[in-house]
């Protein structure tokens, strides 16, 4: 374990690393003595340090969720990251590629909560009672931890589990009126179908997604709050992005595109 000063410490070159879009190495290996708990508890002082700065927390993301990440990086369940206010972006809007580090993107669908959601011990219906719609997005995943060979867990925790930005597309639906376990998704770069996928590989079920992080949150005294936006997942490997792409991520069941692009 580290200790506080240390974690602070780290939090600071995260955090900078943020403004100046550059990378530091694994903190792993400089610190090999680092654990889970550090790793959250540094990404609450990042987290602290942009809402001492005048940010607001808008919702939560969720990654890992599947197997097959959770072995490549060394986890036994998902991670989660607060998502800052800033973080989300206009469907549609054209990013620049020289704002992030290494952006990659995602698709997911994302749960918006319209009442007051605590756990420890929530189940799925209670995330169904409290989700007001879904909504299509991307996720941009950025890197501020470099991913070297040797990457781990702990090195992304720390780094707010990767996020970089946020777009929802703009067609809501209700849990009601879809089978959220059964949802095509495909991952368009430049008229190109890249990855494809489906929501039963977020956890099985993207509520079930919701109800863990949820869970875990409440073991750092956080709930979710009405209006915050649940990002449960993707159902697709996340894939690097260059100046000039276009992004589409296209949902079935009524979700439709979310479109970004890059310059």
């Amino acid at each position: 374990m580290l200790n506080d000063t240390t974690r602070q410490s780290i939090a600071d070159k995260i955090h900078s690393c943020f403004k100046s879009c550059e990378q530091i190495g694994l903190l792993t290996k400089a610190y090999p003595e680092m654990q889970m708990e550090d790793s959250y508890r540094i990404q609450e002082k990042v987290v602290q340090k942009f809402v001492d700065e005048g940010r607001r927390i808008k919702g939560y993301k969720i990654g890992l969720t599947s197997k097959a990440m959770q072995e490549m990086i060394g986890a036994t369940e998902p991670d989660y990251s607060a998502i800052l206010d800033d973080m989300f972006v206009n469907e549609g809007a054209a990013l620049l590629r020289d704002d992030f580090a290494m952006p990659m993107v995602e698709v997911e669908i994302a749960f918006v909560i319209k009442k007051r959601l605590q756990g420890p011990y929530v189940n799925a219906a209670e995330v169904i009672q409290a989700t007001d719609f879904i909504l299509p997005s991307i996720e941009v995943v950025d890197f501020r931890v470099a991913p070297e060979p040797g990457i781990n867990v702990v090195d992304t925790i720390a780094d707010l589990a990767a996020i970089g930005k946020v777009a929802l597309g703009g067609n809501p639906v209700r849990l009601e009126d879809i089978d959220v376990r059964n949802i095509n998704a495909e991952l368009i770069i430049n008229d190109e179908v890249r990855e494809s996928g489906n929501s039963a590989a977020v956890l099985g079920n993207p509520v079930t997604a919701v109800a863990w992080l949820v869970n875990k949150l409440s073991e750092f005294g956080v709930a979710f709050e009405p209006g915050d936006v649940i990002f449960s997942g993707s159902c697709t490997r996340a894939l690097p992005v260059h100046p000039g792409d276009k992004v589409t991520a296209r949902f079935d069941n009524g979700l439709g595109d979310v479109k970004l692009s890059f310059e």
